[in-house]
Parts: C-alpha cells; sequence; structure tokens
C-alpha cells in the first residue's frame, strides 16, 4: 500500500484565498484586519517564522506590524508594548514568536495579551474556553490538522487517535480537538513504556514530539492516518519529521510530509484566527451602532 499524501501546501491556498476574500470584505466596511508580530531576540528560525506570517499576512489582505526587539528588551518593556497592542483598535491579533530569551517569562507574556486578540490561542482563557468545547481560538497547528482531516474526509466518529506530544500548543490541544469531533483519544510522551503498544491499533496517528524517526513503519496499523508536526534535520542536513516517511508511507492509508504538510497550515490558520478576531470586532461595532 502507498499512502495518500495530505498536502498542507494546496489545502493552505485554497483556504488562504477564503481568508483573502474575507479580508477584503471586512477592509470595504472600514476594518481591515490587522496583526500585529512581535519577535524578541535573534533567534534564526523564529526569524523566518516570523517573516513568512508577515509576508503571509500582505499576501492575503490583512494589515501587519512587525515590532522587532533585542535579546536584552527587559520584560518591563514588551509587556508594555503588549499593552499597547491590546488597546490598538487596527489590531485583531498580536502574536509574541516564541522562544523569549531566558529573562521574560514567557507565561506571564501570553496571559498579559488580551483573550479576544490571542490568535494563537494560548491565553488561560482560551485554552480554558477550549477545555470545555467552546473555544474562541483553536491553537493554530492542531487546527490546521483537523483541517486536513476534514480535507481528506477522514472520519473520527469513534476513530482510535494517538497523539505523540503533551505540550500545551500542539498536544494538549490537538487531544481535545480530537475528543470533540468524537475519537478516542491516548496521549503519549516521553514517559511513554511502551510507545508502540498503542499506536499499533491506532486509526490515527499525530507525532509532535521533535525527535527523528519516533514513528516507524511497524509501530503503525495498515491504512492509518499518520500526521507528522515534527521539523527536525536528517544526517544530511535535510528537513524531516518525526514519523519514518518512506517506511510508514509503504502500510499507512494517509500521511503528511516534511516539509509541506503541517508546516503552511500552520501559517494559514493564524490568518484565519485573525480574520475571525476581525469580523468578531466588526460585529461588535455594528451592534454598538
Amino acid at each position: 500500500m502507498t499512502a495518500t499524501l495530505i498536502d498542507g501546501i494546496a489545502l493552505s491556498k485554497t483556504l488562504r484565498s477564503d481568508v483573502a476574500a474575507r479580508a477584503a470584505a471586512l477592509t470595504a466596511q472600514g476594518c481591515q484586519p490587522g496583526l500585529a508580530v512581535v519577535l524578541v531576540g535573534d533567534n534564526p528560525a523564529s526569524e523566518v517564522y516570523v517573516r513568512n506570517k508577515v509576508k503571509a499576512c500582505r499576501d492575503n489582505g490583512i494589515h501587519s506590524s512587525y515590532d522587532r526587539y533585542p535579546a536584552t528588551l527587559s520584560e518591563a518593556a514588551l509587556l508594555e508594548r503588549i499593552d499597547a497592542l491590546n488597546r490598538d483598535p487596527s489590531i485583531h491579533g498580536i502574536l509574541v514568536q516564541l522562544p523569549l530569551p531566558p529573562h521574560i517569562d514567557s507565561h506571564k507574556v501570553i496571559e498579559a495579551i488580551a483573550p479576544e486578540k490571542d490568535v494563537d490561542g494560548f491565553h488561560i482563557a482560551n485554552a480554558g474556553a477550549l477545555m470545555t468545547g467552546k473555544p474562541l481560538f483553536r491553537p493554530c497547528t492542531p487546527y490546521g490538522i483537523m483541517k486536513m482531516f476534514e480535507a481528506s474526509g477522514i472520519d473520527l466518529r469513534g476513530a482510535n487517535a494517538v497523539v505523540i506530544g503533551r505540550s500545551n500548543i500542539v498536544g494538549k490541544p490537538m487531544a481535545l480537538l480530537l475528543l470533540e469531533a468524537g475519537a478516542t483519544v491516548t496521549i503519549c510522551h516521553s514517559k511513554t513504556r511502551d510507545l508502540a503498544a498503542h499506536t499499533r491499533g491506532a486509526d490515527v496517528i499525530v507525532a509532535a514530539t521533535g525527535r527523528r524517526n519516533i514513528v516507524t513503519a511497524d509501530m503503525v496499523k495498515p491504512g492509518a492516518a499518520v500526521i507528522d508536526v515534527g521539523m527536525n534535520r536528517d544526517d544530511a542536513g535535510k528537513l524531516c519529521g518525526d514519523v519514518d516517511f518512506a517506511g510508514v508511507s509503504a502500510v499507512a492509508g494517509f500521511i503528511t510530509p516534511v516539509p509541506g504538510g503541517v508546516g503552511p497550515m500552520t501559517i494559514t490558520m493564524l490568518l484565519v484566527n485573525t480574520i475571525e478576531a476581525a469580523e468578531r470586532c466588526a460585529s461588535h461595532r455594528e451592534q454598538s451602532r
């Protein structure tokens, strides 16, 4: 069996054209969607992510402000800037690129963002709303993966799903969204004793650990859908994921490539969340007239 490839680039293009149409409609009403991106320090990977996010905004009709600060920026100065962005009516989403320098408390920074502008979906109010099945924003990577399941016609109702990884950014919210969609969910992680025992019975596997080849062909049930969130480098320095792509694609029913799978979807869902924030804002403004 050769797995069907879930192409994140192609799906992203479709979703982004919808974003651009919605952005144009809002702009025509006098409410251009705005995303503020804040980068502290000079982490090369973060610089690439931020550049891609800013470009994606501009390409799809979203106004984007980009604040770049040296690693020496104080926590107080960053919190002051977030406060100003919270009060700026032209900004509907605020994204502070992680990781932050060690002297800045990431948790404090995330909590300083107004929940209605937290387009990453990391604020405690949004994490709690997701937990209760009433999310204001869904975190971008898990949200993008749910769109991939939908576009590929993968029915999650009653499916056995294994999420490998328990981060607040991917693992935990991914498990909650799968649960909401009717799947039976197991969360595995670095302390899991026998990972293969869990994955072999899974209809769906989402690997999000940042460890190369953590999922190999012998761990996958024939026909399963395998989503690779990992971003690693192989011995030749080429980008690869958490899944042994060559081996697993011979067994799985569906698989995402790295690169070109989940990555483009993450930025696309950031645009979707920003549009949703701007639409809510425009609707509140209309109601208060």
